[in-house]
């Protein structure tokens, strides 16, 4: 059996939890490898300053089983970058599985890859997958064929243990969650904008208005481009 690739996308001010959750699954596959790819082989440095280390370029990065696509304030450039559009659209043409997790389904939307698609991202930001002419879907995880969508950064281990029962069985995953003890038990109910208090949410609307905005504009002009707006 050959082994299986699974290639997460690495960028500038990504949200380290959108890709280092699902890693962390994905690495515990048999015989699958897992393969981080950027423009180039630099260190990248998250929005909240870890520094990751990609091992593959779009250039020279082969054709991957699964592709993952995280999210983040950098994410807003990625609508905008015509390599990386590329790379996914010519990945997405062999891949079994095209996902993302937070916006990161907007940088698949941005690619043309969303069509006519059910699909999530996260709270904040869900509105704007209309504009690539997605159907947007409050849920976690959201499966519509081989595309797979998950919601924000921390749904992404959920994401990653639901794709690990479809690839190897649900007995895998359930032994990887047990051996990583994913086990939540968050000690407020504030996860959710349906579960957090109203005042917490209008805060952490307000803190994010202005990347909402020009991610937004992006959003649109990248829908634009792919004749959808």
């Amino acid at each position: 059996m050959s082994e299986r690739l699974i290639g997460m996308l690495l960028f500038p001010r990504m949200t380290q939890l959108d890709l280092t959750g699902p890693y962390e699954v994905f690495a515990r596959l048999p015989n699958t490898r897992v393969s981080l790819v950027a423009h180039r082989l630099d260190p990248v440095e998250t929005d909240r300053g870890l520094i990751i280390l990609p091992n593959a370029t779009y250039a020279d990065c082969p054709q991957v089983d699964v592709i993952v696509v995280p999210g983040g304030p950098g994410q807003q450039d990625l609508m905008d970058d015509a390599p990386t559009l590329a790379f996914l659209r010519r990945q997405a043409e062999g891949a079994a599985y095209v996902t993302s997790v937070c916006t990161g389904s907007l940088v698949l939307g941005a690619a043309g890859l969303l069509e006519g698609r059910r699909a999530t991202c996260h709270w904040g930001a869900i509105d704007l997958l209309s504009h690539f002419g997605a159907m947007p879907t409050r849920e976690r995880i959201v499966f519509d064929g081989r595309i797979i969508t998950a919601a924000g950064v921390a749904s992404g281990i959920d994401f990653a243990l639901a794709l690990a029962a479809r690839l190897d069985g649900e007995t895998v995953a359930r032994e990887i969650q047990l051996h990583i003890e994913y086990d939540p038990a968050p000690p407020f109910d504030s996860g959710s904008p349906r579960t957090a208090a109203p005042d917490i949410v209008e805060r952490v609307k307000a803190r994010g208005a202005k990347l909402y905005a020009a991610r937004a504009d992006t959003a649109r002009r990248a829908g634009e481009k792919i004749g959808q707006g």
